[in-house]
């Protein structure tokens, strides 16, 4: 434990839903609800006002339509998220060389190995800083939490939520985690917290007063001795800039089965495809291709083959993909496909001159229009042999959310497709909520478009945060809403 709260913990807040109310107007202070729209999709992020309505991630989208009929329901753009976190990320690491990013809209940072925290002052004034700069570049709310340690700065901006800033003061640990539920602790889940209850520990207090050998008793010597010290406030994990990662995998959850032998390994090999691209994204190559089948009756298979030397090849990858498919029975039909490579490595072992011919058909490939999944993956356009009603096809070609362009009418979104129609909603992140359109799906003049930034010019922030000025702080402790009062 550091004796500063020099540990900063950023959490974008509702990321996904937020972003597209940034980028479209006529739903800020609307429900919005990202995530699969399939009857198998699932809920990626809720805006806070569909949460106030009972909706939130991870659940069924169809439950999601129930408690909120009149929300606005889009498919992911990962593509916008991706950017929006590239400049955040950007602002965190000129805070410190110490950021490690936990996902797109979380990541921990080390002030005291950047220098620009050294004491609880410093620290709230950086942290107050860095949600007015991030607001600034993006246009959206970060909330952001301060400790001496990561597991209580990330309690700290749970609880700053939404678009507040929290500082837990060393020596306060105990007292504040005293009265909060044990599952805000990391690790204790819903099977290990109804384990807990039924001991009759429902609060981190009681963790603590059961004691170190009680709860190694109920679940076991590594977990309960971390449980204990997490009980007491005791975290000494450092901050760790860069994680090796073990693996790249991409993975589709079908709205409805695939029972087509020919469609299966189409599927297969435009996975194929899509994690290679991941995989040179990262610099990275592999030796191991794992194939992953999920059938009908939720029975998982998982295939893998082991080349003679790490490969980026997008050919080696999906031949190899579509060998393994080759032993997998899929005669009951297939709700899930995947396909991984392990064994990561810093180069190749392969024919460079093939690898040159094979980029060029990668590149091609990645132009294809993408569309995300239930589970919040990308699937590609479907081969033109399957059989899909024009509903289907129009929701594919024009996914609700995303960014169309019409020569008359300019910049705008899709708010739904069917029965050979779009409709669409003109207006621009800086822009008026706009007017509704409708087109066939085959307007000549309608094209997907690129999403557009969601802040029209952004400010120079070259020299922050240095040139930042500093916020009045107030008490420490308290949680802040909104900006800093003058």
């Amino acid at each position: 434990m550091r004796p500063a709260p020099t540990i900063l913990h950023l959490d974008m807040d509702a990321f996904y839903a937020s972003a597209e109310q940034a980028a479209k107007p006529s739903l800020r202070g609307k429900a919005v609800v990202v995530g699969g729209l399939g009857p198998r999709g699932v809920v990626a992020t809720a805006s806070y006002e569909a949460r106030r309505l009972g909706v939130h991630s991870a659940m069924p989208t169809a439950q999601a339509r129930r408690l909120a009929p009149n929300a606005a329901y889009l498919v992911p753009r990962f593509s916008l998220y991706r950017t929006v976190s590239d400049q955040v990320m950007e602002l965190l690491g000129r805070l410190s060389p110490l950021v490690e990013p936990l996902s797109l809209d979380e990541a921990f940072v080390d002030l005291e190995a950047g220098g620009t925290a050294d004491d609880s002052a410093s620290a709230r004034a950086t942290g107050e800083g860095l949600r007015a700069a991030i607001r600034a570049v993006t246009g959206l709310s970060g909330s952001v939490g301060l400790a001496g340690s990561k597991m209580l700065a990330k309690i700290a901006s749970e609880e700053a939520k939404p678009d507040g800033l929290l500082v837990i003061e060393p020596g306060t640990e105990r007292e504040l985690l005293a009265p909060m539920s044990v599952r805000i602790l990391p690790g204790v889940g819903p099977a290990t917290g109804d384990h807990l209850r039924r001991a009759g520990m429902t609060t981190v207090h009681d963790l603590a007063e059961a004691g170190e050998a009680e709860l190694v008793r109920l679940v076991g010597k590594a977990h309960g001795h971390g449980l204990f010290r997490m009980a007491l406030g005791l975290d000494d994990r450092p901050v760790v800039a860069e994680r090796d990662a073990k693996s790249v995998s991409v993975e589709d959850t079908f709205d409805v089965d695939l029972h087509d032998r020919v469609r299966v390994r189409a599927e297969v090999e435009r996975l194929a495809v899509r994690c290679v691209e991941r995989l040179r994204a990262a610099d990275r190559s592999g030796r191991t291709v794992v194939l992953k089948v999920r059938r009908y009756d939720f029975s998982t298979l998982t295939r893998s083959e082991t080349l003679r030397g790490p490969t980026d090849d997008p050919t080696v990858v999906r031949e190899a993909a579509g060998r393994l498919l080759e032993s997998v029975d899929t005669t009951g039909g297939v709700r899930l496909l995947g396909v991984g490579v392990t064994g990561l490595a810093d180069y190749t072992q392969e024919d460079l001159f093939a690898q040159a011919a094979d980029a060029r058909e990668l590149a091609q490939r990645a132009l294809e229009h993408h569309a995300p999944t239930a589970e919040g993956g990308e699937e590609e356009a479907v081969p033109e042999a399957e059989a899909d009603s024009a509903e289907q096809l129009a929701a594919r070609r024009w996914p609700a959310g995303h960014d169309v362009h019409h020569e008359e009418h300019g910049h705008g979104w899709v708010q739904g497709s069917g029965i050979g129609r779009v409709t669409v909603r003109f207006e621009e992140p800086w822009s008026a909520p706009g007017r509704v359109l409708t087109f066939r799906i085959d307007d000549p003049q309608l094209r997907p478009a690129d999403p557009l930034p969601l802040v029209r010019e952004s400010p120079d922030y070259s020299s922050w945060p240095a040139s930042l000025p500093k916020s009045r702080s107030s008490g420490a402790g308290s949680s802040e809403g909104g900006e800093s009062s003058p």
